[in-house]
């Protein structure tokens, strides 16, 4: 997965040589970057601050993308360290919402559906 796929050109000044690890790492970006529009749409919607469950989901799944790449990918310790401790924040509400949480109802007419 280290051979180059393509060269990315950045404003004319730099290539970037694109593999397919970096492939995984920008996609755990995008991921983990995403949490903060469904944040910001979530909060919106209900007229208040709140943090959906997407929000922790894609915290996940952008972590372990991340640190797929800080391992395998560039072997950065840097990366897998400051990927890695919040992952585990992140790991820790999706299993705590997954044991403590009582199912919705959805009702018609309900909150939901303002």
């Amino acid at each position: 997965m280290d051979d180059v796929l393509f060269h990315l050109h950045v404003f004319h000044l730099f290539k970037v040589a694109v593999t397919g690890w970096k492939l995984i790492g920008f996609l755990g970006v995008f991921l983990f970057t995403a949490r903060w529009f469904v944040q910001a749409y979530a909060t919106k919607k209900m007229k208040r601050v709140t943090v959906p469950m997407m929000f922790w989901y894609l915290s996940v799944a952008g972590s372990v993308l991340q640190l797929a790449y800080f391992v395998w990918g560039k072997n950065d310790s840097v990366g897998i360290m400051n990927t890695a401790f919040p992952m585990l924040v992140s790991v820790y509400n999706v299993v705590a919402h997954l044991r403590y949480h009582k199912p919705e109802v959805i009702s018609p007419g309900g909150p939901e559906e303002t």
